[in-house]
């Protein structure tokens, strides 16, 4: 039974630092000098457009394979992530890319995925994702497997964290996860898990063949007040477009209840400039 709900529809709205969900061993704001041999690593595959728009078998560790990893990825979590499992990218094994015409174009996949819960498995995945061709922006469409995946089910340790915080007296409030030096108390990895999965709605629906989407950080985290029987939080998260290397700060409001899963209720474009209307990726 599916139990996520995404309460919006995503052609209706509009409005990542490395290929792992965990956090970075440090949070680099756009105003710090980034370390030269880590600028040349991100974009060593990244170019040329040649490249980029490839098809046939590809390079499996260059920049469309795993773009297009990356948006799996975000289907993933959204589907089956929750406060105790996230799953972050491991290796792209195979892919392949395809024209389908006035379709858009469809990449084919074998990667493998770390669940960053607390099992810390390693899972097989094949998906076909497809970057629509329209002329409004239109979220890629994910055809997903992965070999022994466990359904959505709550566990005692889920069980635990909601009995404790959904007490009004309880309410978390926090800043900066990860902090400047990439750590996380254990008691906010939680909330960044949670924000992460919830951050997929965001990047799965602002995915292009021109973006490659990681949430880089939790600026804010409240938890709000609500009579349903959910955890109600509002996070102000930092995606990371390794593609353009911008800061892209998005506010969203979210729930979560171990038999609910989490929902995504509102989500808001921050610009940065007070002109700007409509976020990067809308037409």
């Amino acid at each position: 039974m599916e139990m996520f709900f995404l309460l919006f529809s995503l052609a209706e709205l509009s409005p990542a630092l490395s290929v792992s969900q965990e956090p970075p061993p440090a949070f680099r704001r756009p105003t710090d000098p980034a370390p030269q041999n880590q600028q040349t690593q991100v974009f060593r595959s990244v170019t040329p457009r040649s490249v980029e728009m490839a098809t046939g078998d590809l390079e499996p560790t260059h920049y469309p394979a795993r773009r297009a990893a990356q948006v799996a990825l975000h289907y993933l979590n959204i589907h089956h992530g929750s406060p105790f499992r996230v799953f972050g990218l491991q290796q792209v094994h195979k892919a392949r890319a395809e024209d389908v015409g006035t379709g858009g174009r469809k990449y084919s996949l074998d990667f493998s995925v770390t669940d960053h819960g607390s099992s810390g498995s390693v899972l097989q995945c094949s998906a076909d994702v497809l970057f629509p061709r329209t002329e409004r922006h239109s979220p890629p469409e994910v055809q997903l497997h992965c070999e022994d995946l466990q359904q959505f089910s709550s566990s005692p340790e889920e069980q635990a964290f909601y009995q404790k915080h959904i007490h009004p007296d309880s309410a978390v409030s926090a800043l900066d996860i990860p902090d400047s030096y990439g750590n996380i108390s254990q008691d906010m990895k939680p909330f960044w898990h949670l924000a992460r999965v919830a951050a997929s709605v965001i990047m799965l629906r602002e995915s292009s063949e021109s973006t490659e989407f990681n949430m880089a950080q939790v600026a804010s985290v409240s938890q709000q007040e609500t009579s349903e029987k959910q955890l109600r939080l509002k996070y102000h998260v930092l995606l990371h477009d390794i593609v353009s290397q911008e800061i892209i700060h998005w506010k969203l409001l979210s729930s979560w209840s171990p038999d609910g899963g989490v929902r995504v209720l509102q989500t808001e474009w921050q610009p940065k400039c007070p002109h700007a209307t409509k976020p990067p990726t809308a037409n």
